[in-house]
């Protein structure tokens, strides 16, 4: 992932209360980057905020979030024993 200003992320103080306005504005910045590939974790890595944070503050916005990552695998049939 980019360096934080290239997507012009705030830089959010760990563990302080946002305002509602600092929230959509955070959320608002945050959004397109998710949407255009970005992690949530990586997200929250480049704003100083946790997982659960990102992950909340898309959620609010009504972001559609993606599934978990990795190969599923196949159930094993149990009619095989």
């Amino acid at each position: 992932m980019p360096e934080s200003n290239e997507y012009d992320l705030p830089k959010l103080k760990p563990r302080s209360r946002l305002t509602p306005e600092q929230r959509e504005t955070a959320g608002a910045k945050i959004q397109p980057v998710y949407e255009g590939g970005g992690s949530i974790r990586d997200i929250a890595e480049l704003t100083g905020r946790s997982y659960g944070f990102v992950h909340r503050l898309l959620s609010d916005r009504g972001v559609p979030l993606r599934g978990r990552g990795g190969a599923s695998r196949k159930r094993k049939n149990n009619d095989d024993q």
